[in-house]
């Protein structure tokens, strides 16, 4: 199988890439940047966000293999507070989803889209199975972004007949997240601000969240795509999460206790835009996909310490 990766420089693209590698199969990343941990994914250097006219060969003219069989879309801005500052960078989220699906669409491909838990707001009901998103409690040009991108992928499958899944991802974390220079991410900060015995700022006390390991993360992805392979009903919107919530607080403490140092913390209201309880209801992704989530935060916590303390060791 050649699967096409957008957004392979990033976290998930990257460990998705080389589990795919790993199996057998052939990957062909699109990234605005190179990768920063490896280099046996073959990459084009693309900017997906520039709205590039149809081409036959592939997005903007660009030169893209011949033989994709399936389309994984990462691609995105996904700093949800950085877009509440910055929103032409939400737009610019669907115009990469937009040219990922025109594509699929010219080339007769599945497409699997990564959404997010942002598209169910503010939970207050919580309530997160899949069909009870209310798009009237959008919090952000994110979230924003990403219930239009879901609507293009529904609007596609139903005017061109495009087999899809959409997987909405909740705070994935754990090997190859460490570029906070790029893109500030809570768990690699505290890892790196605590390991350095420098204070920490945790925006919102009682917040809590459902934070997925990538392995975890890339098991259910990887379960997607052999459902499309094999021509199993697709079409469907699935949260991909851990399921479990824990508070920020908890989480910073994992990471002293990794780490052997008491954490600092200073408590700031939640910011602007930012969801402040979610857990995932996942149990349509363990009966369609047969997907189990076996990594803990503590577990998980401890499994991303070692590996960047792994990474600078290197170099």
């Amino acid at each position: 199988m050649h699967v096409l990766i957008t957004g392979s420089s990033g976290q998930i693209g990257t460990n998705l890439g080389l589990r795919l590698l790993d199996e057998g199969h052939r990957v062909f990343g699109v990234d605005i940047r190179p990768n920063a941990w490896t280099d046996r994914i073959e990459t084009l250097l693309q900017d997906l966000s520039t709205p590039y006219p149809p081409s036959e060969d592939g997005i903007g003219g660009a030169s893209y293999p011949p033989d994709i069989d399936m389309v994984v879309h990462l691609a995105a801005h996904a700093k949800v507070h950085e877009l509440v500052v910055q929103p032409h960078r939400a737009l610019e989220n669907i115009s990469m989803t937009y040219n990922a699906l025109e594509f699929a669409r010219q080339r007769n491909l599945p497409i699997i889209f990564s959404s997010s838990r942002e598209v169910y707001g503010d939970i207050h009901r919580y309530i997160t199975e899949e069909a009870h998103a209310d798009f009237a409690f959008t919090e952000s040009p994110y979230s924003a972004s990403k219930i239009a991108g879901e609507a293009f992928v529904y609007s596609y499958a139903q005017c061109y007949g495009l087999k899809y899944l959409v997987f909405r991802f909740s705070n994935v974390y754990g090997r190859y997240d460490n570029d906070i220079e790029r893109m500030e991410r809570v768990i690699p900060l505290f890892i790196q601000k605590i390991g350095r015995e420098e204070p920490i700022t945790v925006y919102g006390e009682k917040k809590v969240l459902d934070f997925t390991f990538v392995d975890d993360c890339v098991d259910g992805i990887r379960r997607g795509i052999n459902l499309l392979a094999s021509g199993g009903d697709g079409n469907e919107t699935i949260n991909l999460a851990c399921g479990e919530g824990n508070s920020l607080v908890d989480m910073a403490g994992f990471i002293g206790e990794a780490l052997g140092i008491e954490p600092r913390m200073t408590i700031e209201p939640a910011r602007v835009g930012e969801v402040t309880h979610y857990v995932a209801d996942i149990a349509k992704a363990r009966s369609m996909l047969g997907y189990a989530p076996t990594t803990t935060l503590k577990e998980g916590i401890r499994r991303s310490v070692e590996w960047q303390r792994e990474w600078q060791a290197k170099g």
